[in-house]
């Protein structure tokens, strides 16, 4: 079990086209291993470094600017950590079709 703060989120809108989540993580918080279920948008709301762990031991990092975004598509499995030493928060746009 992991010691990092946990990212917390805050459910923004749900309807039956979207789920809109904001995430806050604390410097060195983590989501925990997780997979997506939906495909998804992320835009970051303030500049990032990530580190995010994937299957099978995998490292990598990302650094984005505030008002970045990426897509990726449903089955991503990872945990996602941030690598920076202010606070992080980004909106997930989860698409249910």
């Amino acid at each position: 079990m992991s010691t990092r703060p946990q990212a917390v989120p805050r459910k923004l809108e749900e309807s039956d086209r979207v789920i809109v989540t904001e995430w806050t993580f604390a410097p060195g918080g983590e989501t925990g291993w997780h997979r997506h279920g939906l495909d998804y948008v992320v835009v970051y709301r303030t500049p990032a470094t990530l580190r995010i762990e994937g299957p099978g031991g995998t490292v990598s990092s990302m650094t984005l600017a505030a008002g970045d975004s990426y897509f990726r598509r449903a089955g991503v499995e990872h945990n996602v950590i941030n690598d920076s030493a202010n606070a992080l928060i980004f909106v997930e746009v989860e698409l249910k079709g």
